[in-house]
């Protein structure tokens, strides 16, 4: 029986999203004891590398799940304040299995922790996580862990981390670019600095002040209400681009030099075209709720586009079985293979910067031929009994192609949609997408009415 604070937010994939009340010390380190036996370096079998973000919380969680990891006769290697790309890298780098204590863009009173096997490999729900859940549960209610015996390293990740950036995206230098970077007061005001340093732009920081309060907005680019104030200063100073991060700074958003918010879709099938060139014929990953532009791009640049469930544990898992190259999620996820196939929204700017420093154009020029579709965005819908409303979507839509890879697929000549439930809530989120913005507000409209309607 996993321990009720653990029982909903595993099925996430991640362990986050937890109040103070539900992650505490005694947890963590639980947690860390329970890691260092799934990931099999206790005995004195390794290590594992162990980061954190800039909530008020995460330094005692951090030390907490460091001495459980140690109890186990496991060595902790800490990088300290880190995005969670930087912690991927880490561990991918040292090949060890890694931990960041982060509560991505949630709310500041939350905070988790982000597990991976070594070499950045996931750890989800049925690969790991769920047991690690079991084994904390069983610590916990037990007699204590013992005292620790592994030893403790501090060590710099965020030089060589930056290095390798540079290595596998270089932008090229001759074009001068006005760039602002939104960090939410999040994780990418301590590593921007560093990856940019090198770099031939004009840098307008935004909230890089580490701030867990996020006293400037919420750290979540999704919600494209936290991107009014790049999107000012970006038509104010003049830039070529803008970038959002979110907390623990694994996502980047981009605006335009208009200050309009640029698709993770169209990103995605900007790096597709990109990473093809550089592997002619690869395969590209993409999950079912990117707009329909993206396999369309791929199948003309003679790549293989392959159609995922939402969620990063299974992206890298068919990464891995596929072969792909790169992944992209609408979310603002972005995964490569030469990242050990994590995800890193700094990788995914600096794509967007090199295309752009490569043409004597803007951002909406360049991304012109990527954005092809009308979206909805993610509509999410507090429901009752989420299979019913299912089962009444799949029946009124039955004669059109439906797919159930992840919730349920409606697809016709101008517009799909994609229905999924949450895993954590009672909440259906909805995605409709259209051939132009008049179809897609119809469908919209006529899913919402069947939805908030039952």
């Amino acid at each position: 029986m996993i321990d009720p604070r653990l029982e909903q937010v595993v099925k996430a994939y991640d362990v986050r999203g937890l109040s103070p009340e539900q992650l505490d010390a005694d947890l963590a380190r639980a947690l860390g004891a329970a890691f260092a036996v799934e990931t099999g370096i206790d005995g004195g079998r390794g290590a594992a590398v162990v980061g954190h973000d800039m909530r008020d919380t995460s330094p005692a969680l951090v030390e907490a799940f460091s001495e459980g990891v140690r109890t186990q006769g496991a060595d902790v290697i800490g990088i300290g304040l880190a995005s969670t790309d930087l912690l991927y890298f880490a561990s991918g780098d040292l090949d060890v299995p890694g931990a960041m204590i982060t509560a991505s863009h949630n709310p500041a009173e939350y905070n988790g922790i982000k597990l991976c096997r070594a070499g950045a490999k996931p750890i989800g729900y049925d690969t790991g996580l769920s047991a690690i859940a079991e084994h904390a549960t069983t610590l916990l209610r037990g007699a204590g862990l013992p005292e620790p015996s592994g030893s403790y390293e501090q060590r710099d990740a965020l030089t060589r981390y930056a290095e390798y950036l540079h290595q596998i995206v270089p932008v090229p230098a001759g074009r001068r670019l006005k760039v602002v970077a939104d960090a939410g007061n999040g994780m990418a005001g301590h590593t921007v600095p560093s990856v940019f340093a090198s770099l031939d732009v004009d840098l307008t920081p935004m909230y890089f002040e580490l701030d867990g309060t996020f006293p400037n907005h919420d750290a979540n680019p999704l919600d494209h209400a936290t991107l009014v104030d790049l999107q000012a200063t970006v038509r104010e100073t003049g830039a070529d681009i803008g970038l959002a991060f979110d907390g623990d700074a694994d996502r980047c958003f981009v605006v335009d030099e208009l200050g309009a918010v640029v698709s993770p879709s169209a990103i995605t099938g900007l790096i597709a075209h990109r990473a093809l060139i550089a592997s002619p014929g690869a395969t590209i990953l993409h999950n079912v709720i990117t707009s329909k532009a993206v396999p369309e791009i791929v199948a003309e640049n003679g790549g293989t586009a392959v159609r995922t469930p939402v969620g990063h544990s299974l992206i890298k898992a068919e990464m891995a079985r596929t072969g792909a190259v790169f992944g992209g999620e609408h979310s603002g996820h972005f995964y490569f293979k030469d990242f050990f196939l994590a995800d890193s929204g700094m990788i995914a700017a600096l794509h967007v910067m090199a295309a752009l420093a490569e043409t004597d154009g803007t951002v909406s020029q360049l991304m012109a031929q990527y954005e092809r579709y009308a979206a909805s965005g993610e509509i999410n819908s507090t429901v009752d009994d989420a299979p019913a409303i299912l089962e009444r979507l799949t029946t009124t839509y039955a004669d059109l192609e439906h797919d159930t890879m992840d919730g349920l697929t409606v697809t016709a000549d101008t517009w799909w949609f994609n229905v999924r439930a949450s895993n954590t809530e009672p909440l259906l989120r909805l995605n409709v997408e259209g051939d132009d913005e008049a179809t897609m507000a119809a469908v919209r409209d006529d899913v919402l009415a069947i939805i908030r309607g039952g």
